[in-house]
Order: C-alpha cells, then sequence, then structure tokens
C-alpha cells in the first residue's frame, strides 16, 4: 500500500477499526489486520470499539516512544486509550512497528517455520487491543496472564500461537 494511500476500514454494527501502513519497508496486508482486530475485540467480547492502528517504521516508534514514555529506542507497539470514564465504547489508538516485527519474526523463525512479520503485527496488535480491555504486563503475574490470554485470542482469530514463553525469566 502507497505511503499515504487510506488503509483498511473495518466497520459492522458498533465497530470500527481503521489501518494505516505508512511506511514502506515491509509489505503489509491491513485487510488482513482489520480482520485480526475485529476477531480480538470479539474475544474480548467488545460490542462497541473505534480504534485507529497505524503501521510505521522504526524512526516513527521511537520518535513516540521517547515522547510518550521517555526512552529513545524503537519498541514493537505502543498502545494509547482514549476512552472516556463512564463510557461503553472502547476507543484507542495502537501503534505497530513493521520493521520491528520483521526483525523479530526472523529471530523467532530460527528453529521454526512459518513465524512471518505478518503474524509479528497480528500479534502486536492482538497485544495492543489487550491493554485498551484492561490486561497489564508489567508486573510477572499480570504478565503470565496476559501471555496466556494473547494465545488464547491469537488462537481465536485463527493464527499460530507466538513462539515466545509465556513469561519470559529474568537475568
Amino acid at each position: 500500500m502507497a505511503r499515504n494511500a487510506p488503509g483498511a476500514h473495518s466497520a459492522a454494527a458498533d465497530i470500527t477499526v481503521e489501518i494505516s501502513n505508512r511506511q514502506r519497508a515491509v509489505p503489509v496486508d491491513v485487510r488482513r489486520l482489520a480482520t485480526v482486530a475485529r476477531a480480538a475485540l470479539a474475544a474480548e467480547r467488545i460490542p462497541r470499539a473505534e480504534l485507529s492502528v497505524l503501521v510505521v517504521n522504526d524512526r516513527r516508534i521511537a520518535a513516540l516512544h521517547e515522547e510518550w514514555l521517555g526512552d529513545p529506542t524503537p519498541t514493537d507497539v505502543i498502545t494509547f486509550d482514549l476512552g472516556m470514564p463512564g463510557e461503553s465504547v472502547l476507543r484507542g489508538d495502537i501503534v505497530m512497528s513493521a520493521e520491528t516485527a520483521a526483525r523479530e519474526a526472523r529471530q523467532l523463525a530460527c528453529g521454526r517455520t512459518g513465524w512471518t512479520p505478518h503474524l509479528e503485527l497480528a500479534y502486536y496488535l492482538v497485544h495492543g487491543i489487550l491493554h485498551l480491555t484492561g490486561h497489564d504486563d508489567r508486573a510477572t503475574e499480570d504478565r503470565r496472564r496476559m501471555r496466556i490470554r494473547e494465545r488464547s485470542v491469537m488462537k481465536m482469530a485463527g493464527l499460530p500461537v507466538p513462539p515466545r514463553p509465556a513469561v519470559r525469566r529474568q537475568p
């Protein structure tokens, strides 16, 4: 998809998912990602949502990472909860790095076949949606629960589970 071309827009009932690819390094199937987003929202039993997903390069996500979290390094996904207290609609922005997804997919595919940048981006999308629905991964036990839920949602979306441990061991 061209850099400034409109992204996939998926809406049904009270769910709107807009995905825009703003990078050129990695081919991205925005329609398939919109399908993953809708499946994740359904798995989380979210009846109303307005979700915007932006796929960017490492340079752009590093700038956002520094601006919002004080860390100037690229990261995989950043989630912005735009919901208001008392609202019955899930609102949020998810920004994902396609370059990080490609790098991670190459690393994770070592010894395994089939893990692609698209699957890694789908995983980032599921992770971001779970953050919007209240899951957290800061504490070890919360991270373990979130990883279990990520695997479950990926399966519900018809995708393989991420080839990573449920909780990474601390050095």
